[in-house]
């Protein structure tokens, strides 16, 4: 996740004002072709306060942060309805507003654990957001559009333990925010845990480059460099946003995961966020550079993407005509527009289904 407001203020600023002057010369183009099958939206969030006995929770800063009724209201949900309903509401409307999908099929759900403390338990004090995996698996579970995407702190004295259980109900990835999480991805310790995650074929998706959406990180755990470990023990990892942003020892994050896009083929990147409007141009940038063919998969990074303040047509008048962004932003369906958005960018036909062939899929149950 990745929502810095004062960044994107500032680049709608600029690109309306660069935009409205070049819009008239945009020309319509040819978009590349979309699958005939809808596909899998592989990178998407919920969140809760523990509200109908879920286990989830957000830490006291985060709550009475500015950014948490941001969050709620993409959700489509209110603080009234989590605490009469319960957190199950969120999953819920996640689900429905899906199904009204003409492109998007079904969405990986993640899960987030926590810090954990030196005696290999969850530290709640330390911990930002916390989405247990029980809560997803069973919420999941009741919809046949959502997939389970587990999340396991390798930290944890059970960690393997939690990584097989998840396994076995279906999980379908891991899913990692080493800078709110305490995680350091090139700990020798962890290598155990990165060979049962080979062994499960079950892909790491971990978050790459600098972390705006809380209210603290460190992020330079999420220096692409620091995934060379996994790798080397035959995980699959997905470098969550192609590491657009940030920067490590000099260097530009996206400079340092194409080099192990090179060296390493069980290495993939996402998409998720890359029309957010302070990340305008890296999606181009993603797409023609040669160390990311055949590499990336499709995510929204939703519930994000569903707020017009972060993600919209309008952004894109410098590469787009003024018609199509308009066109674009008629459809009120989030993953619809998302698509629309991301097919008139350029994204090529391979991308948005190659999760299937990523993905754990086969064991689902």
């Amino acid at each position: 996740m990745d929502f810095p407001l004062l960044p994107c203020l500032s680049a709608l600023a600029f690109l309306t004002t660069l935009g409205l002057a070049a819009a008239v010369r945009r020309p319509g183009g040819r978009l590349p072709p979309l699958p005939k099958e809808r596909w899998i939206d592989m990178h998407t969030h919920v969140a809760g306060i523990g509200a109908g006995g879920s286990g989830c929770f957000v830490s006291p800063r985060l709550e009475r942060s500015w950014k948490f009724g941001w969050y709620l209201r993409s959700f489509g949900v209110t603080r009234r309805e989590l605490r009469r309903d319960g957190d199950a509401v969120v999953v819920d409307r996640l689900a429905q507003r899906l199904a009204q999908s003409r492109h998007v099929g079904q969405a990986v759900v993640l899960a987030l654990d926590g810090v954990v403390d030196s005696q290999g338990g969850l530290d709640r004090a330390a911990t930002e957001i916390y989405v247990p995996n029980e809560f997803v698996a069973a919420q999941v579970a009741k919809h046949p559009n959502l997939l389970f995407g587990a999340s396991v702190n390798p930290y944890r004295r059970d960690a393997i333990e939690r990584l097989e259980w998840c396994a076995a109900h279906g999980a379908v990835l891991v899913k990692w925010l080493p800078a709110i999480q305490d995680i350091d991805p090139a700990d020798p310790r962890l290598i155990p845990f990165y060979r049962k995650l080979a062994e499960l074929h079950l892909p790491l998706l971990t978050h790459t480059g600098a972390e705006h959406s809380f209210t603290t990180a460190n992020d330079a755990l999420c220096d692409p460099a620091r995934l060379k470990l996994p790798l080397s023990q035959g995980v699959t990892v997905i470098a969550a946003h192609a590491a657009t942003t940030g920067r490590y020892d000099g260097e530009r994050a996206i400079d340092r995961l194409a080099r192990l896009m090179s060296e390493y083929p069980n290495l993939y990147a996402d998409i998720s966020s890359l029309t957010q409007v302070n990340k305008h141009g890296d999606l181009r940038e993603v797409l023609h550079r040669p160390e990311f063919r055949g590499r990336l998969l499709y995510g929204t990074d939703y519930p994000l993407v569903a707020m017009p303040v972060l993600v919209s047509p309008w952004y894109e008048l410098t590469d787009l005509s003024w018609v199509r962004c308009r066109d674009i932003n008629r459809i009120t369906n989030p993953w619809d527009r998302d698509v629309a958005l991301k097919q008139a960018l350029g994204v090529p036909t391979d991308v948005w289904g190659r999760a299937t062939t990523v993905l754990r899929l086969e064991r689902r149950h």
